[in-house]
């Protein structure tokens, strides 16, 4: 039952992802899951307490199951981690290990020491994710997937970003209009070098990427007005929403 835990689990906190993992063949679904599970369970690791010692003793479990998965020790019972272990291999585990440290960021109010810092937040948090699902899906370049990884990275960090002040974070090392615009624009750019590239990632891999499909709009948006992101006013409409996963699905993620 450790799968239909993991997809319901899916379901109920991290619906987008659901949605993507409902479009893809049912194949796909069975290693989609389990990691979208386990993504849901570090994610809000460092939310469910005020206590820092707890929240990292949280990510410190996730850390040490991952490890458990890696040196093929017998692994702790537990819905998400038996799921987990069915589907991820050792490269696998090591790469989500660093998706669980970059999340120790969440549970502090620093803000990041730079650029340099925040990329690398965005790259573990979103790239680690949909690298490993490409990579256990399929044949793919794993430099257009991280392209990808992180334009949906930065759209998803947009649309959060006033749920994360409102925590006390500080989720941009500069929020001035001008800087979010050119934040967007980047990530755009390295949105379209991933479509000029898509015939580097297999059918099979693209399954993974089709959880971005709202990131081009969101980044459009945000480029056209930057204002938006404080006024969290970047949700889909839902019928437009509803048209383009549709497209994306009927016709690729670099849609």
């Amino acid at each position: 039952m450790s799968f239909e835990a993991c997809a319901a689990l899916v379901e109920r906190a991290d619906p987008l992802r659901f949605r993507a993992s409902m479009a893809a063949p049912v194949a796909a679904r069975q290693i989609l899951f389990p990691l979208y599970a386990f993504n849901v369970e570090v994610a809000r690791a460092p939310w469910v307490t005020e206590e820092a010692m707890i929240a990292e003793m949280r990510l410190q479990w996730w850390r040490d199951a991952l490890e458990e998965i890696a040196e093929g020790k017998t692994v702790r019972k537990h819905e998400v981690v038996d799921a987990l272990a069915g589907v991820l291999d050792a490269d696998g585990a090591r790469c989500l290990d660093g998706l669980i440290a970059a999340r120790r960021w969440d549970v502090y109010k620093d803000a990041f020491e730079d650029q340099g810092h925040f990329e690398e937040y965005i790259d573990a948090t979103s790239g680690h994710l949909m690298w490993t699902a490409a990579r256990l899906l399929g044949d793919a370049k794993e430099t257009v997937v991280r392209d990808f990884a992180y334009a949906v990275g930065i759209a998803n960090m947009f649309q959060a970003i006033p749920a994360l002040e409102a925590q006390g974070r500080k989720p941009l090392v500069a929020g001035s209009p001008e800087a979010v615009k050119t934040l967007a624009e980047d990530a755009l750019a390295r949105l379209d070098r991933s479509k000029m590239n898509r015939h580097s990632v297999s059918n099979g891999s693209g399954a993974a990427l089709i959880a971005g499909y709202h990131a081009r709009p969101v980044l459009q948006a945000v480029i056209k007005a930057p204002g938006l992101v404080a006024q969290d006013a970047l949700n889909p409409n839902p019928a437009r929403d509803s048209l383009r996963f549709a497209n994306v699905n009927l016709r690729g993620w670099w849609r």
